[in-house]
């Protein structure tokens, strides 16, 4: 394959963003001055947890559905935020105000347990914290052709190991397997779940069609991701037979149609696995449910 990789939160090219204001601690500061210790439980230990925003119309999408879930991990991780929900949207607020954004701009929230005494896991260790810090950019979704799938050996372990419901700093199981997926010549990967059904990609949460059914996996192992939640309601509420249900690699390699889920791009088309080409990329089902979408985002931001 000679064409270029791409990935599915690939955008535009934005000189803006050379030049930006980010949050951390409680300020806003130019790009440069946006820097937290090496200390930090985060940088060293991955230990703890984002969410990534979009914004429209001066609005968060689904901002109060991302907070749940942020609030829901750090009770998991028996960490103490320290900020109310509505400071948290106006943190978000202030700094996207503080570089003139409105749309086609995404910000990533992210949470840890703060600087640690010394270099070492145990949470007591950190005594100074949490760490808050908004990164937020110019980011309008730029994906040049339907992404490319290779499934992996790498899977989606079991809640005991590390519940993929958590979004977690410690992605390290899913660069490994983008970088395994990359090395077969593909864009992205295909992970399965401990049991050898189609999970999610490395980065977002798959869907497949087949004879006008939308399948999803159970979601019992993979992210719960808000877009993919949407897309399900989407589908209850036009009348697409859709299932949340266990399927094999060679249901999807006879799908009519495959699509990947997130807050950054909507719905992706996939356009092949395992040098598989897809039948259709995007095909009419994919293409329906983005324009359901897209009209949800515009309902939900007054953009409609």
């Amino acid at each position: 394959m000679t064409d270029k990789a791409v990935n599915a939160h690939q955008a535009a090219e934005d000189a803006r963003n050379a030049d930006l204001k980010l949050y951390v601690d409680g300020r806003i500061v130019p790009k440069a001055e946006a820097v937290v210790s090496i200390y930090d439980s985060g940088f060293m230990l991955g230990d703890g947890i984002w969410e990534g925003l979009r914004l429209h119309n001066g609005v968060w999408a689904f901002v109060e559905a991302h907070l749940d879930r942020l609030y829901e991990a750090a009770l998991a991780l028996d960490l103490d935020i320290g900020m109310t929900r509505d400071e948290l949207k106006a943190a978000l607020d202030a700094t996207a105000a503080a570089n003139d954004m409105v749309s086609d701009c995404h910000a990533r929230l992210m949470v840890t347990r703060g600087v640690k005494a010394k270099p070492f896991q145990h949470p007591s260790l950190s005594r100074s914290g949490p760490t808050i810090a908004i990164i937020v950019e110019h980011s309008k979704p730029a994906i040049p052709r339907p992404i490319r799938l290779a499934s992996v050996a790498h899977h989606r372990g079991l809640p005991l190991t590390q519940d993929a419901k958590l979004n977690s700093h410690s992605k390290l199981n899913c660069i490994l397997a983008c970088i395994a997926a990359e090395k077969a010549g593909a864009d992205e990967a295909l992970m399965f779940d401990p049991f050898g059904f189609v999970n999610t990609t490395n980065s977002c949460n798959f869907f497949i069609v087949r004879k006008g059914a939308v399948w999803t996996s159970t979601g019992d192992y993979c992210m719960n991701g808000i877009t993919r939640g949407h897309v399900i309601d989407l589908c209850r509420e036009n009348d697409i037979p859709v299932f949340e249900r266990n399927y094999s690699l060679v249901d999807t390699y006879g799908a009519d149609e495959a699509f990947m889920t997130g807050s950054f791009g909507g719905l992706t088309p996939v356009g092949s696995i395992d040098q598989r080409p897809m039948p259709a990329a995007p095909g009419p089902m994919t293409e329906r449910l983005g324009g359901l979408y897209r009209d949800l985002i515009a309902r939900h931001c007054g953009t409609a």
